[in-house]
C-alpha cells in the first residue's frame, strides 16, 4: 500500500484546517468552553475538525474517521483517518504557538501516514514510516549518545505522578541536561527535527498518538509506551519517544 499517494490530500486538509484556526489564534472571542473532562475546547477545534471531516467524506466516502471532537465514523473501514484538530488547546488559548493539527491515516489498523501541522509558524511535518519531511525537507533525530547530554520535554509536569510513576519521572528529569514542561505534538516535531532528544507523555489518546507514529518512525526515533512496550497501535495509552541511543535508559529510569 503506497501511503505517499495520500500526501497531496493531507496538504489540502492542513491548508483548509489552517484557514479555520488562524483567525481564532490570539482572539478573545474563540468560543472557549470546558468539556466533561474539564479540558478546553474552542471554535477552532470544532471548526477545523468539521472542515477536515467534510473533505474526507467528499473525497473518500468509504473511509472511516476517528476524531477528538466528533467521535468515530466507520471505524472498521480499510482506511481510517485519525484527527486532532488542535492538539495543545491549552497553549492555543494562551496565545502560545506550541500546538498543532494532527492528521493520521491507518490502513487496516496500522498507522501509515502522519502529519503535524503548525499553522501559525507555518511548519508542516509529514512522515510515512520511512521518511519524514519538514516543509518538504528530510529531517532526522539528532545523535545523543548519553542521557546526561539530552534535552527532554513533557506535555504536563503533573501528569507523570498522576498517571504513571512520579519517582521514576523525577529520576529521569534529574538525569538529563535540560528539561522543559511543554510538548503536545510540537514536542515531537522538535524531536524529529533534531532540537530535543526525549519526549515523555504518560497519557495519550488515539488521536494524540497514532498520527505521530509514521512521523517518528520516518525520522528514526524510537517509540514505546511508558513500560517499553510497542506504542504503534490504538491500544497504547502513553508514549516515550527518544533518540535510539538513549531510549532504553529512559525506560529503565521510568520503571525502577
Amino acid at each position: 500500500m503506497n501511503a505517499s499517494a495520500f500526501i497531496p490530500f493531507v496538504h489540502e486538509l492542513t491548508e483548509a484546517s489552517a484557514q479555520v484556526i488562524r483567525p481564532y489564534y490570539g482572539s478573545r472571542d474563540m468560543g472557549l468552553e470546558l468539556k466533561g473532562d474539564s479540558s478546553p475546547v474552542t471554535l477552532a477545534d470544532r471548526g477545523a475538525e468539521k472542515v477536515i471531516r467534510e473533505m474526507i467524506h467528499s473525497r473518500f466516502p468509504d473511509h472511516g474517521i476517528v476524531g477528538e471532537e466528533f467521535g468515530t465514523e466507520n471505524g472498521d473501514a480499510e482506511f481510517v483517518w485519525v484527527l486532532d484538530p488542535v492538539d495543545g488547546t491549552k497553549s492555543f488559548i494562551l496565545n502560545v504557538p506550541l500546538f498543532g493539527t494532527l492528521i493520521g491515516l491507518l490502513h487496516r489498523g496500522k498507522p501509515v501516514l502522519g502529519c503535524i501541522d503548525q499553522p501559525i509558524l507555518r511548519q508542516r511535518m509529514i512522515g510515512d514510516g520511512e521518511t519524514t519531511t519538514l516543509n518538504g525537507q528530510p529531517v532526522r533525530v539528532r545523535a545523543c549518545p548519553r542521557l546526561s547530554e539530552a534535552t527532554m520535554l513533557t506535555t504536563d509536569p503533573l501528569f507523570p505522578a498522576k498517571y504513571q510513576n512520579g519517582p521514576g519521572f523525577d529520576a529521569l528529569a534529574k538525569s538529563v541536561r535540560l528539561y522543559r514542561g511543554f510538548s503536545d505534538c510540537y514536542g515531537y516535531l522538535m524531536l524529529c527535527s533534531g532540537w530535543v532528544d526525549v519526549v515523555v507523555d504518560p497519557i495519550m489518546n488515539p488521536w494524540d498518538l497514532l498520527p505521530l507514529v509514521p512521523v517518528l518512525k520516518g525520522a528514526g526515533a524510537s517509540l514505546t509506551d511508558w513500560q517499553g512496550r510497542p506504542a504503534d497501535h490504538a491500544g497504547a495509552t502513553s508514549a516515550i519517544a527518544a533518540t535510539p541511543g538513549i531510549h532504553d535508559e529512559v525506560i529503565r529510569l521510568l520503571n525502577p
